[in-house]
């Protein structure tokens, strides 16, 4: 047997079946020719019992990309390995078969998200999976994810910290249950130490007036009256005009409102029982106006949603589906309104500062809210103490009148 050099391999022909060529030096290392003429290097050795253990010829790589020379200190590596008791070639097809990210992915929504949690927050999370985790960690080992893999993934959404962070979050949730799965060492989650941004948190409110001026635009939306600044009349889906009231006169969440069957509907109690809160079951209360609003649109026999989807009125009509754009009949109502910027869900924060403006303790503006937590409402606690100040003004101001009154010639 020769010593495998690169004339050796160039020269080497096929003669119409496989065949090997031995190295001399290294056993167990060899040259693969196929009856068509490709050549790759091999390692041939046997594990465990010697000479009855089992046969393995794994392949180094094709010639051509690899040099004898690289392919004889791969095959030395090895040697070493085997001369230890390890396996190199069940070692590289174990690697070879090591889970990805998007096995990890896949796991982690079938086993955990789909069976855990709500059907809406199941559904955000395979939305973020899918547009930003997959395409960036979906064809990489989960064994060989590193921190610094995870922090320059974060640094990049710098500019969307709210997003960065529940991104991070989410990922992180999927290392821990890699763990659980064996797919990584305890305590190797990657995501541990990448510290998140800071929020600022939006606490927009809509004043009294920009208030007035949305009532003013809905209300010409609905008869059809709302034009852009060259004259052309806007159409506003009606579905949109009605969440858009419900959101604001309930403080409810817009996928509360946009869910919202009539079956929930308790009248003699006026609420509507959400099954799919964020926060889980909860009762949504229903102000008068409200109740009004909901009586005069008299749904059609078997209508399923309060806020139905669908272009033409036989669709809305039929309320068998729910509507599911709010984004672009909101665009064109807040710039309608002057109100640019603003938020559907500031909404949902304009109707807490009403009520804590008007001296409502935070505990009964959080059960309104369907807040779980009293941390969440004491944003509003800075409102609270609007009526307490007006009060102070107030008497602090007919005091000094009285002050100043009797400092005064008779």
């Amino acid at each position: 047997m020769p010593k495998l050099t690169k004339t050796i391999v160039d020269t080497a022909k096929p003669d119409g079946r496989d065949r090997f060529i031995w190295d001399d030096e290294i056993k167990g290392f060899g040259l693969r020719i196929t009856k068509t003429g490709s050549k790759s290097y091999v390692f041939q050795y046997r594990v465990g019992g010697g000479r009855n253990g089992t046969l393995r010829r794994p392949r180094i790589g094709a010639h051509g990309s690899l040099t004898p020379a690289e392919a004889r200190s791969i095959a030395k590596t090895w040697a070493l390995q085997v001369a230890e008791g390890g396996d190199p070639g069940g070692e590289r097809t174990a690697y070879r078969n090591a889970p990805r990210m998007t096995d990890a992915f896949i796991r982690y929504q079938t086993e955990h998200a789909d069976v855990h949690k709500k059907p809406s927050s199941a559904k955000e999370d395979k939305r973020l999976i899918r547009l930003f985790l997959s395409p960036e960690f979906g064809s990489r080992k989960v064994a060989e994810v590193t921190r610094e893999q995870v922090s320059a993934f974060h640094r990049r959404l710098a500019g969307r910290p709210y997003q960065a962070n529940r991104l991070l979050a989410l990922l992180s949730k999927v290392f821990n249950l890699c763990e659980v799965w064996g797919w990584r060492p305890d305590g190797s989650n990657p995501c541990r130490h990448v510290k998140k941004f800071k929020e600022e948190k939006r606490e927009r409110f809509l004043s009294p007036a920009e208030l007035g001026r949305l009532g003013e635009v809905l209300r010409k939306a609905e008869r059809f009256e709302l034009q852009d600044s060259e004259g052309n009349r806007l159409w506003v889906n009606p579905s949109a005009i009605l969440a858009i009231r419900l959101i604001v006169l309930t403080g409810a969440r817009r996928g509360e409102i946009l869910g919202l069957k009539w079956s929930d509907i308790d009248w003699d109690r006026s609420r509507a029982l959400l099954s799919d809160s964020k926060t889980g079951r909860r009762d949504l209360y229903l102000p008068a106006p409200v109740l009004k609003l909901l009586a005069e649109l008299k749904p059609a026999k078997g209508a399923v949603f309060v806020v139905p989807g669908g272009r033409s009125t036989q669709e809305r009509q039929a309320a068998k589906r729910p509507l599911t754009n709010l984004k672009d009949p909101w665009k064109t109502i807040t710039a309608a309104a002057g109100l640019e910027g603003v938020r559907i869900h500031d909404l949902r924060h304009s109707f807490a500062s009403v009520g804590a403006s008007s001296g409502m303790g935070l505990p009964i503006i959080g059960k309104l809210l369907g807040h779980r937590e009293t941390a969440t409402t004491a944003r509003y606690a800075h409102l609270a103490d609007d009526p307490v100040k007006a009060a102070a003004d107030t008497i602090g101001g007919r005091v000094n009148d009285a002050l100043q009154s009797a400092a005064r010639p008779r």
